[in-house]
C-alpha cells in the first residue's frame, strides 16, 4: 500500500521536557522528530501534537514546539490520544485517515493510540526512528505489537520520500537536504 500526502496527518505524541531526558537514544529521537516535522510541513501534510499532563511532565520541548508553531498542543490525561475529546474531534472530522506518528512513549501512549486509531477505521504509520521509550525492550516490543495490530512501521527518511513520490521537485530537493 502506497501512502500519499493527501491522505495523511502528522501526529507528534508527548515530546515533553520532563519525560524526554529519560528516553533511549534521545538525541537521535529529537533529530528524527524535527526532520519529520519539517519534511511533513514541506509536503503540506497537516500536523497536530499532544501533551500528556503538562503540569507534571512539562511542556513540549522548545525545539519541537517551535517547529510546530503556530499550532497549540492538545492537552490530555488519558494515555491514548483517542480518549481525549479534543483529539477525537480532530480525528472524527478529518477526511484524512492515515496518521503518521512519532513521539514518546512507544509502548504506552503511542501503542494505545495506534490500537484506538485502528479500531476507528484509521491507519497509523509509526515512524520507528522518531519514537522511543525509556528502555530498548519496551521500544522493541511496541514495534512488534504495532505490526501485529495492523499498523505500518517505517522510518523518517522512508516515509518522507514515499510521500514526495518523485525526484526533481522543489519538495524533493528540500527533503533531500533535510535528511542528509
Amino acid at each position: 500500500m502506497r501512502i500519499s500526502k493527501e491522505e495523511c496527518t502528522g501526529l507528534i505524541v508527548d515530546m515533553q521536557e520532563r519525560l524526554f531526558p529519560h528516553m533511549e537514544g534521545k538525541d537521535e529521537l529529537l533529530e528524527k522528530c524535527l526532520t519529520l516535522i519539517e519534511g511533513l510541513k514541506i509536503l503540506g501534510v497537516p500536523l497536530t501534537y499532544t501533551e500528556q499532563y503538562p503540569k507534571g511532565l512539562g511542556p513540549t520541548l522548545e525545539p519541537v514546539r517551535e517547529a510546530l508553531s503556530p499550532l497549540n498542543g492538545i492537552e490530555k490525561a488519558a494515555f491514548s490520544c483517542c480518549d481525549e475529546p479534543s483529539f477525537r474531534q480532530v480525528m472524527e472530522t478529518s477526511e484524512r485517515k492515515i496518521w503518521i506518528i512519532a513521539g514518546i512513549e512507544a509502548h504506552v501512549c503511542i501503542l494505545q493510540t495506534v490500537i484506538d486509531l485502528l479500531d476507528n477505521g484509521h491507519l497509523p504509520v509509526v515512524v520507528a526512528d522518531a519514537t522511543s521509550s525509556r528502555n530498548r525492550a519496551d521500544q522493541r516490543v511496541a514495534l512488534e505489537r504495532f505490526r501485529q495490530e495492523g499498523a505500518r512501521v517505517t522510518t523518517c527518511e522512508s516515509i518522507l520520500f514515499e510521500l514526495a513520490r518523485v525526484s526533481g521537485t522543489p519538495e524533493f530537493k528540500l527533503i533531500s537536504k533535510l535528511v542528509k
